[in-house]
């Protein structure tokens, strides 16, 4: 490829971004500040884009976009972007979840440990010189039931994660079948098995209409033995007023969220504020602003993923 072909860089990208894609012949103009009205005016120079999920791809810049012949979505989600307008035009979408998936799956293993042994708790009473172990004592993640909900690279990481704890894993995915053919320690399951069975539930779907808010308060009083829920995808798929109520019921355990359905803090409406300030005052609840999958390591590796799969693209 010449080294002419330009791509256009709109969102923090590790610093090895440059010398990255040149290898594969490209040059990046790296502008992570560029305003939207900006960007819009550029780009039909530019044959490619990288964007995270702070970039709206919609049919007002695709169709300035007269020279674009690939989009790099820097993580995993794509609905950011219009991607069946991308079909239309032969415009080709990567996105790079083999960059952070094992990311996500230490960041879940964290939260549920912390959850299980109240860790965030009795770090909160030590440090106010209170010493009370048996308010503090935990359970054991041996021997209960996890069920993973979308078992794609998120999913399958988590579950490649807690092997070596002795819990049984369980596995639903809508649009896949005999995807743990190969995989010893996770059991696929139908959806009645897996909200009869399910103790710890692990959110791993994107955000979809299909998959918006599908877990309220119904959803969630389907599962039997439900006691702990874990959300590392979008916020958007979990009602958080609906799970706020089945908290204060007692009727689960805890929560870790590393998403919200507004992760804007500062544009909250007042139910939101009053649903998130009961979410936050709650015992057993933790929180992450959307890191999951933002480690040192994989902020460089996503580079690398994605270059990977732009130099097999054929022009």
């Amino acid at each position: 490829m010449a080294l002419d072909q330009k791509i256009l860089v709109v969102d923090q990208m590790h610093d090895s971004i440059h010398e990255v894609f040149r290898r594969i012949g490209f040059e990046c103009s790296y502008r992570p500040e560029i305003t939207r009205k900006e960007m819009i005016q550029i780009l039909p120079d530019y044959v490619g884009l990288i964007i995270r999920s702070k970039t709206i791809v919609d049919h007002e810049l695709i169709l300035k976009a007269k020279k674009l012949r690939f989009i790099g979505r820097a993580g995993a989600g794509v609905d950011n972007i219009d991607v069946d307008l991308l079909a239309k035009k032969g415009i080709t979408l990567f996105n790079s979840p083999e960059g952070n998936r094992d990311a996500v799956g230490e960041h879940g293993v964290g939260m549920l440990l912390m959850l299980l042994n109240k860790l965030r708790l009795a770090d909160k009473e030590v440090r106010s010189y209170q010493w009370d172990r048996e308010s503090n004592r935990g359970h054991e993640l041996k021997n209960k039931v996890v069920g993973i909900f979308g078992f794609g690279f998120m999913g399958s990481a988590f579950a490649e994660k807690l092997r070596g704890f002795d819990c049984e894993i369980i596995a639903y995915d809508k649009y896949k079948k005999g995807y743990t053919s190969d995989i010893n320690y996770v059991k696929e399951v139908d959806l009645t098995d897996f909200k009869r069975r399910t103790e710890i539930l692990s959110i791993h779907i994107p955000l979809t209409h299909e998959t918006s808010h599908l877990f309220d308060y119904d959803y969630l009083s389907s599962f039997r033995d439900l006691k702990y829920i874990i959300n590392m995808a979008r916020g958007e798929v979990l009602s958080l007023k609906d799970l706020n109520a089945i908290m204060c019921e007692g009727n689960l355990s805890g929560a870790a969220l590393d998403v919200l359905e507004n992760e804007k803090l500062n544009t909250l409406t007042s139910e939101q504020q009053k649903i998130y300030q009961s979410l936050f005052d709650h015992e057993h609840t933790i929180f992450s602003p959307h890191i999951a999958g933002w480690t040192y390591e994989s902020y460089e590796r996503i580079n690398h993923v994605l270059a990977k799969k732009i130099s097999e693209l054929k022009f």
